[in-house]
C-alpha cells in the first residue's frame, strides 16, 4: 500500500474545511506574535536587564511572552486536533515557540503543507 496514514500529508490535495482554515489562521497569527515577542525578550529585554542593569523591559515582556506562549500552545493544539496530526508533530510545533526564529519556520512549513503551496 502506498497511501499515507497521516491525513496532513494529503490535506494539500483537498480543500480545507472552514474549521481547519480558521484554526490555521489563528495559529499563523499567534506563531508570529510569539516569535516576535521571543526575539524582543532575547535581544532587547534580557540585554537591558543584564548589561544595562534596567529590568523594566524584562518585567513587561517576560510575563507577556509567557502568557502569549500559552495562547500559542492552545492554538497549536487546536490545529493539531482539527488536522489529526501525530503526537510528535504536536510536540515539535509546541517546542517551536521556545527557540528563536523557529516559530516562523514552523508556521511557514505548516501553512505550505496544509494549503498545498
Amino acid at each position: 500500500m502506498t497511501s499515507s496514514a497521516d491525513p496532513a500529508t494529503s490535506a494539500g490535495a483537498q480543500p480545507l474545511t472552514p474549521a481547519v482554515r480558521g484554526a490555521l489562521t489563528r495559529y499563523r497569527v499567534i506563531a508570529y506574535v510569539v516569535g516576535v515577542m521571543l526575539l524582543l525578550l532575547l535581544f532587547v529585554a534580557m540585554p537591558l536587564k543584564y548589561l544595562g542593569d534596567n529590568p523594566g523591559a524584562m518585567n513587561v515582556i517576560g510575563p507577556l511572552h509567557g502568557f502569549l506562549y500559552v495562547v500559542y500552545l492552545l492554538g497549536t493544539f487546536d490545529l493539531f486536533r482539527r488536522v489529526r496530526w501525530s503526537l510528535p508533530r504536536l510536540v515539535l510545533m509546541a517546542v517551536a515557540g521556545t527557540i528563536p526564529f523557529l516559530s516562523f519556520y514552523a508556521e511557514r512549513k505548516t501553512t505550505h503543507e496544509l494549503l498545498g503551496r
